[in-house]
């Protein structure tokens, strides 16, 4: 991937390595390109023939009535029809609008990338496109920004401007992210977990964007509890370096303190690390199986949008 040299005297950004507000705003209109409604084509991952199928919008109970000739009689109020000796009906409508939650993952850990862009990149641009789409359609967007440190909580609101916020406090955590930041223990994941189900009770659409490190024990109850009364997706945010480390690779490794270089030249140096990152991402991918979620594999190797589309069945499979 090219980029024109900065103009002199100034210091270029490079997009798959930081990503700022204008870039994350500049996805509203590719985001149209994806769907979150219940109705998903054949070959998407939320398609109910291979995952949970989105719930969509909830129903308000708005009056009980009459039964009237076409009434749907599943619709018949049992208990108010024996009192009353007459059929009665309870109607509803659908929900104008749906919560939804975006658990947008900005540690350390995730500022790492062998191949195209850093995974902190792959994640703010997947949320912010996910973000977008779900505005245009009318749903409430609020989220959870976190880092090693802090998080940055956005209620769902149905709003350009609470959007705009939300995607501010996400190129803002990204951009904190540098070489040199010292970070002498990764922020907790179950924390921000905990956080989510205060928010989500009930009918929320929540998605992780993460790349699940410190998961433990003490996750597969946060996420079942999550996923017990709401939609929840897990996009799982790795890197292909993990999967296949390649023979005499050398790199260093620092939590902006000390500094160690690794040389996979060593054999139970390369596998140690492929059997660490390998046992992440498949300790995530069972528990989405055990309780039926949506696992989103998302990676540093290709744009978050060319992935969105092929996990959506919006496009054909990457080579």
């Amino acid at each position: 991937m090219a980029h024109p040299a900065p103009p002199s005297g100034t210091q270029a950004r490079d997009p798959r390595v930081h990503a700022d507000l204008d870039q994350l705003l500049r996805l509203a209109g590719p985001a149209r390109r994806i769907s979150l409604l219940p109705r998903q084509p054949s070959q998407s991952v939320l398609n109910g023939r291979n995952a949970s199928k989105l719930r969509g919008r909830g129903l308000n109970f708005e009056e009980l009535r009459n039964y009237l000739p076409g009434d749907d009689i599943r619709t018949i109020d049992w208990k108010v029809t024996a009192r009353t000796g007459k059929p009665h009906v309870r109607v509803y409508t659908e929900e104008r609008d749906r919560p939804s939650l975006l658990i947008v993952d900005q540690r350390m850990t995730m500022f790492f990338g062998s191949q195209v862009y850093m995974k902190s990149v792959i994640a703010a641009e997947a949320a912010a496109l996910v973000a977008h789409r779900l505005l245009a359609q009318g749903d409430r967007v609020g989220g959870l920004v976190f880092g090693d440190d802090a998080i940055a909580e956005h209620r769902p609101v149905r709003s350009p401007r609470a959007l705009h916020r939300m995607l501010a406090s996400i190129a803002e955590a990204n951009q904190r992210l540098h070489a040199a930041a010292s970070v002498p223990e990764p922020g907790s994941l179950n924390r921000v977990l905990q956080a989510a189900a205060r928010i989500a009770k009930t009918n929320y659409l929540v998605m992780v964007f993460s790349d699940f490190d410190t998961a433990d024990a003490d996750t597969e109850p946060l996420i079942r509890a999550l996923a017990q009364n709401n939609d929840l997706l897990l996009f799982s945010v790795t890197d292909p370096l993990g999967y296949a480390m390649p023979e005499g690779f050398r790199f260093t490794g620092s939590d902006g303190q000390l500094q160690a270089e690794f040389d996979t030249s060593d054999r139970s140096v390369r596998e140690g690390i492929e059997t660490l990152m390998q046992d992440r991402l498949t300790g995530i991918s069972d528990i989405a199986r055990k309780h039926g979620l949506p696992f989103l594999p998302l990676s540093t190797d290709a744009p978050a949008l060319d992935q969105m589309l092929v996990l959506m069945g919006l496009a054909g499979p990457r080579r």
